[in-house]
């Protein structure tokens, strides 16, 4: 039979103890160490690290309190935050156990013990180690992708009025655990905002788990949000959890949820409501402590009174609900967001910093941006990689062929959504029919182009 690999400490002033013990484990642990001073422990982990540590809980002759135990235990856990201690005590003082399982020991065994029933404390707590390991090393993650996360959406930029308050409900909204409903069209950065809530929520700390609802199909909605048992379809092949429960303590942003049938409606306000999910191929309600913040560029109460979307979601969705404005309508924000992108580009193609002349900001404050900022800091990235000179001009943005200033034009064209119309036509016919190439030129996702490419009939 072969022996498990693991290394075992065990610490006892009783030497027939550490001799009994250290010959009936080694027959089953590949590694068993001893040691009679505890006073010796703290150089003992500064080098060597342990799967498991049995600790005597008293050390002094007739002493039966555990404070001595006690006083090792949280050595070893300041040394070692993430070591496994199991307690020895040779009273069966159960009180005392308990206690220090609440100071930080994984569980006790009584002695004189059972040879059998030693070894199976050890095996079911050797895995506790690892585990530890394992959330730490995904704390350690997350910490990482909350600092990037920081850093690729940084602070919003607007001095616009619009944004303004925008920047102002954020704040106010941030500080409460209500749910949240951003509105706005495609590219105006509704995830952004989303996130600005987050970082600035009593949940920073925690995890953000974004969800695209328009690029998940509605036999993968139950299983990619609520999670599945192992067999509970062909491919399941081990469980896993749902976005809602990876994203539990934290922030989860259910983006396009506008595009959502009314029966997954049904099933998303049922989690919403009752803070519980149910894995695939279960019946256990698993309890889930997120926040809601949801986005799209819909109209969600015009959907609501064509029974397209139902109101007691919408209700539940829209505690706070924040209009986000196209660029458009904020055109004296150009400027820095322009300027924002040029350190991004300038700094991820390792070119000397770019700057934009006055005409060139005249002209984008012009444009009608159907893409929004996605559209914009597209622009930006093509004339930072595509420009010879250090100052950007306006003929280093391409930009729609319609020349918004043409009072000829205007006239023909009435409304924005016939201007959408012949802009999303024009690129797509110039990229010969390639809905990915034409997306990108218009800043936007193929999903989100083909869904304009639907409305508009084209």
């Amino acid at each position: 039979m072969s022996k498990i690999e693991a290394k075992i400490l065990i610490v006892d002033d009783d030497q027939d103890v550490l001799l009994a013990a250290k010959l009936f484990l080694k027959q089953h642990v590949t590694i068993v160490h001893t040691e009679r001073n505890p006073g010796n422990i703290p150089s003992i982990l500064k080098n060597e690290s342990y799967d498991i540590i049995l600790l005597d809980m008293n050390f002094s002759r007739d002493a039966t309190s555990g404070k001595e135990g006690f006083h090792w235990l949280n050595k070893i856990i300041e040394i070692d935050p993430l070591a496994v201690v199991i307690f020895i005590t040779g009273y069966g003082d159960i009180e005392l156990a308990v206690q220090g399982i609440k100071e930080g020991a994984t569980n006790f065994i009584l002695k004189p013990w059972d040879n059998q029933k030693l070894l199976a404390t050890l095996t079911a707590n050797l895995k506790t180690r690892q585990n530890k390991e394992e959330i730490e090393d995904l704390k350690s993650k997350q910490k990482v992708l909350i600092a990037n996360q920081d850093l690729a959406y940084g602070n919003l930029i607007g001095q616009s009025s619009a944004m303004q308050k925008v920047m102002a409900t954020v704040e106010k909204v941030a500080r409460t655990e209500a749910n949240v409903l951003i509105l706005g069209e495609n590219g105006t950065g509704k995830e952004l905002i989303a996130r600005a809530i987050h970082k600035a929520s009593a949940r920073h700390d925690e995890i953000f788990i974004s969800v695209d609802l328009g690029a998940i199909s509605e036999t993968l909605f139950e299983s990619e949000l609520f999670g599945f048992k192992k067999g509970a379809f062909t491919d399941a092949k081990e469980d896993r959890a749902g976005r809602f429960e990876a994203a539990n303590k934290g922030t989860i942003f259910l983006d396009e949820i506008g595009n959502l049938s009314f029966s997954l409606q049904s099933k998303l306000l049922s989690v919403i409501q009752n803070r519980k999910v149910v894995r695939l191929g279960t019946n256990r309600e698993i309890p889930v402590d997120v926040r809601v913040i949801c986005a799209t560029n819909m109209p969600l109460y015009q959907m609501v009174n064509e029974n397209k979307f139902r109101q007691d979601l919408l209700y539940r969705i829209n505690t706070v609900e924040i209009m986000l404005p196209p660029l458009r309508e904020r055109a004296e924000d150009i400027q820095a967001l322009v300027e924002h992108f040029l350190v991004i580009y300038c700094k991820k193609y390792k070119m000397p910093l770019k700057r934009i002349n006055p005409a060139t900001i005249r002209r984008l404050e012009k444009h009608t941006w159907p893409g929004n900022i996605r559209e914009l800091q597209h622009a930006v990235e093509r004339a930072v990689i595509l420009s010879e000179s250090n100052i950007l001009q306006p003929q280093d943005f391409f930009l729609s062929q319609i020349d918004d200033n043409s009072p000829d034009q205007q006239d023909e064209i009435t409304n924005l959504e016939e201007r959408e119309k012949l802009l999303i036509r024009k690129v797509i016919d110039k990229h010969g029919g390639n809905i990915s190439k034409a997306a990108r030129e218009l800043g936007l996702t193929r999903a989100s182009l083909y869904r304009r490419i639907e409305k508009h009939g084209l």
